[in-house]
C-alpha cells in the first residue's frame, strides 16, 4: 500500500520504511520539520520524496502521523479525501500523569498506535481505538568489543531536556569511568557543568556512531521519563551490556542480567564498576542482552506487526466509506 508520512523521528523511521509498501514522505526545498524527506539517510527505494503539492493527486491507501498538528496539515494536503488515520505515539505523558487525557482521545475517525505498553497504560485516550507496536530496530550485529573502559550513552538535548533523561546522573557513572555522551545538542553538556568526565561526542551518524559506542564498556540509560529509547533497544543488539534506570517500560526489556537494571543508582553504579572491572563479565551480560533484544525488537517481528495494523486500519477505513455512502444514498431517496 502507499502511506503518506512525515519523516519526524529518524530511529523510528529508519525501521518503518523496511517494509513492503511505499512511504511517500512529504518534502521541501527547506528541508525543514514539514518536509525533510529522506534526510539524507541510506533507507531502501521504496521510501519516496514527495511536494507536498502532489499529494492531492497521489494514490494514498493511508496516513500516518506523529504529530497532533499533521492532521490538519495532513487534510489540507488530501484535499479532502477520507483516508484511514494511524496517529503513532512515542511520548509518555508530561502532565497530570496517570490521570494525561490525550489530546486525540474520543475520536473515531483514528488509531492510536502506542510504541510502549507503559504508553498505553499512562494515557487516558477515552473511547479512541489504541493498540501497541513495540520498536523494531535494524540489527547493528554483535559489534561489541568494550576495549576501552569508558561508558557510552546517546542523549539528544541533553541539557534542555535534564532530569527526564537523567543527564544529571552521569557524573556517578563518571566518577567510575569517563562518559561519551552521543546525539543532538551534546555540545552544549559542559556549560551544564558535569565535569571533564561526562564528554560530549556530538550528534554522530548511526554506523560510525554504532562502532564507536560498542568500543565503550557498557551502555548508560540514565532516562526517568520517556518512552523505551531507541539507542537502547540498538545497544542490546550489539551485544553491549547495559546499566538501565528501571522506569517506565525498560523492564518489559531488559533483563536483570543483561546488565544491571534498578531505579536505585548506587545500585547500577555499583554494577558499572563490576562491568569494568571485569571484562569477561561483561561480555556475557551484553550477549544475555542481544538475546533479549532479538527476542522482543527484531526487525521482522515490528514490520509484521505493523502489516496487520494497516491492513486493519485500511479494511476499517473501507467498511467505514461503505457505511457512510449507504448512509447518504438513504437520506437523498
Amino acid at each position: 500500500m502507499r502511506i503518506l508520512v512525515w519523516h519526524v523521528h529518524g530511529g523510528w523511521m529508519d525501521a518503518f520504511v523496511r517494509g513492503p509498501h511505499e512511504y511517500l514522505i512529504p518534502t521541501t526545498p527547506a528541508r525543514d520539520a514539514w518536509g525533510l524527506g529522506r534526510g539524507g539517510r541510506d533507507w531502501p527505494a521504496n521510501a519516496i520524496e514527495i511536494d507536498p503539492a502532489d499529494v492531492a493527486d497521489a494514490e494514498v491507501d493511508v496516513v500516518v502521523l506523529q504529530r497532533t498538528e499533521e492532521l490538519e496539515e495532513a487534510a489540507r494536503l488530501l484535499g479532502g479525501r477520507e483516508v484511514p488515520t494511524v496517529f503513532v505515539e512515542h511520548n509518555a505523558p508530561r502532565i497530570d500523569v496517570p490521570n494525561s487525557l490525550h489530546p486525540l482521545r474520543d475520536r473515531e475517525d483514528l488509531l492510536i498506535a502506542h510504541v510502549t505498553h507503559w504508553n498505553a497504560l499512562m494515557w487516558d485516550c477515552g473511547t479512541t481505538r489504541t493498540t501497541v507496536v513495540e520498536h523494531g530496530v535494524v540489527d547493528p550485529g554483535p559489534l561489541y568489543t568494550g576495549r576501552l573502559e569508558r561508558f557510552g550513552v546517546v542523549i539528544n538535548e541533553p541539557v534542555r531536556r535534564g532530569r527526564v533523561v537523567g543527564t544529571d546522573l552521569l557524573p556517578r557513572f563518571a566518577a567510575v569511568a569517563p562518559v561519551d555522551v552521543w546525539g543532538m545538542g551534546t555540545e552544549r553538556l559542559p556549560e551544564a557543568g558535569l565535569g571533564d568526565r561526562v564528554v560530549p561526542r556530538g550528534d554522530v551518524p548511526a554506523d560510525p556512531m554504532h562502532a564507536a559506542l560498542a568500543e565503550r564498556r557498557a551502555y548508560v540509560h540514565p532516562n526517568r521519563w520517556t518512552s523505551l529509547g531507541l539507542s537502547l533497544i540498538e545497544a542490546m543488539h550489539m551485544a553491549m551490556p547495559v546499566l538501565v534506570l528501571a522506569t517506565t517500560d525498560a523492564p518489559r526489556s531488559v533483563p536483570a542480567d543483561a546488565g544491571a537494571i534498578a531505579t536505585d543508582v548506587a545500585a547500577l553504579v555499583r554494577a558499572s564498576r563490576t562491568l569494568l572491572e571485569d571484562p569477561e563479565e561483561a561480555r556475557r551480560r551484553g550477549a544475555v542482552a542481544r538475546e533479549a533484544a532479538l527476542a522482543r525488537h527484531a526487525l521482522p517481528r515490528y514490520l509484521a506487526d505493523w502489516d496487520d495494523l494497516l491492513d486493519d486500519a485500511v479494511a476499517r477505513g473501507a467498511r467505514r466509506g461503505r457505511a457512510t455512502a449507504v448512509a447518504l444514498e438513504g437520506s437523498t431517496r
